[in-house]
């Protein structure tokens, strides 16, 4: 399918001046549309004539349940489609994503960025479109797709499932989980298998940035511009033109950063400090945080419409706890890249192996690493012991998490499975039923959750107001 001037598109909204607006816009760059109100009406237009491309609404009559894009994926799956919406959330743009969507763009969309998006969509072989479903083979083999990534868990698979489909898209990306969870190897995971693969990777760590020094950090200065600016300065996003600029810590940046970093990404423009002309960027954003941004925007820490700019796709990543034997995978991972070449360590014993399953992992995978690169420093053998690991890792097992954790495994003590349910039914009344929004906080999986919730018999609908 190639971006010719005859290509014909469907445009599917029910706001009557946007359609309209958008028809003539894209009829004028060369292409050949047809405007619909509804989902009925697409659905009816994708059986009476061929299509090359579908734009849609989502929050419109007969699509407010995806209707369209279910119906769409599932009998022109050889179609690309590309999702405009003014009211983004979460669940529906995880199911856009699942369902092969070629781009997920915000209103308002400036019309160049959105010509943009049409003529990569339809440059797309028509068997690079994902399909509705993978096979459980499928998912596995993504473990080989994304050899940086170490894991075979369910839970893994199902990550590994929503990067292989958001990397191709420039859809912005909110990563989330806790420290030491492996937020940045997934961030340049999705870089290294999208368009802009050839560019730039532009770590920027929010944390590194002093606010007084945010600007000129970030957007680049001109000599004289302030005291010691002796010379020209490019700034660190001007640094991943054309390719995908990384915030690491993003729940750390100063109230004034966030409207500052607001202004460039929905502009997709910024100005050097010191400089009159503004700077066209074209940049993929993906961020990531330990920290519950939904909790701060309610607190008034971070900025709403910034969360919801970033946030487009969520992926939160599972805690090493909730693993299984991924943690016997990482280990013997680590293991040859942290001993020393006069070492004579080659694995480690039983009762090692089961001290890495038992743990409960509160640094996660940094914990981990740390844990292997000493063992295999003080080891004397050729198999690491328990006497070399960690003091932490070698008490007993308890019930309760480790410190720093949020609570605990399956309970044998009484009052520890009542503190259980008590916190679990606080977290439940706090975000009125919500899973995702009480599983974030309290550092779990959706998965590890609903675990938790049907162990203590808990239904999360009796919390919904």
């Amino acid at each position: 399918m190639n971006d010719t001037p005859l290509a014909r598109i469907l445009i599917a909204d029910d706001e009557p001046l946007y359609l309209r607006t958008t028809g003539e816009l894209l009829r004028k760059s060369g292409y050949r549309c047809v405007c619909v109100a509804d989902a009925d009406a697409a659905l009816a237009a994708l059986n009476s004539e061929p299509f090359d491309l579908v734009l849609s609404d989502l929050n419109m009559p007969g699509n407010l349940k995806l209707e369209l894009l279910r119906e769409g994926r599932r009998n022109w799956s050889h179609i690309p489609l590309i999702v405009v919406t003014g009211v983004p959330s979460v669940p529906t743009a995880i199911e856009s994503i699942r369902l092969g969507i070629a781009d997920y763009l915000l209103k308002p969309v400036k019309f160049e960025d959105l010509l943009s998006s049409v003529r990569r969509a339809l440059a797309l072989p028509s068997n690079s479109l994902p399909a509705v479903e993978r096979s459980e083979i499928e998912r596995v083999g993504l473990t080989e797709k994304f050899p940086e990534i170490i894991g075979r868990s369910a839970a893994m698979l199902e990550l590994f499932d929503i990067i292989d489909r958001v990397a191709e898209t420039d859809t912005n990306i909110l990563i989330t989980g806790e420290s030491g969870t492996g937020k940045e190897i997934v961030a340049k995971a999705i870089h290294q298998h999208s368009q802009r693969r050839d560019n730039n990777f532009q770590v920027i760590d929010c944390t590194a940035i002093p606010e007084s020094l945010f600007e000129s950090v970030l957007f680049g200065h001109v000599k004289g511009s302030f005291t010691g600016a002796v010379k020209d300065q490019s700034g660190l996003l001007s640094h991943g033109h054309r390719g995908t600029a990384f915030f690491d810590e993003l729940g750390e940046l100063p109230a004034a950063s966030q409207a500052k970093l607001l202004r460039a990404i929905q502009e997709q423009t910024f100005t050097p400090v010191g400089k009159n002309t503004p700077i066209k960027v074209d940049t993929r954003f993906i961020c990531a945080t330990n920290r519950d941004l939904e909790f701060e925007v309610r607190e008034g820490r971070f900025r709403r419409d910034l969360f919801y700019r970033l946030g487009v796709i969520h992926i939160m990543l599972p805690p090493l706890r909730e693993r299984g034997d991924d943690v016997i995978l990482l280990a013997e991972r680590f293991l040859p890249q942290l001993r020393s070449a006069r070492s004579s360590v080659v694995g480690f014993s039983d009762e090692t192996l089961d001290c890495f399953r038992q743990y409960d992992w509160p640094g996660n995978i940094r914990e981990l690493r740390n844990a292997i690169e000493r063992a295999a420093a003080l080891s004397r053998s050729e198999l690491i012991q328990v006497a070399d690991l960690p003091e932490p890792l070698r008490r007993p097992p308890t019930d309760g998490k480790a410190a720093g954790s949020v609570i605990g495994n399956a309970s044998r003590d009484k009052a520890l499975g009542n503190a259980e349910h008590s916190y679990l039914t606080s977290l439940l009344e706090k975000h009125s039923g919500n899973i995702s929004q009480a599983a974030q906080q309290a550092g779990l999986s959706r998965q590890g959750m609903h675990k938790l919730l049907k162990k203590h018999e808990i239904a999360a609908a009796d919390y919904r107001q």
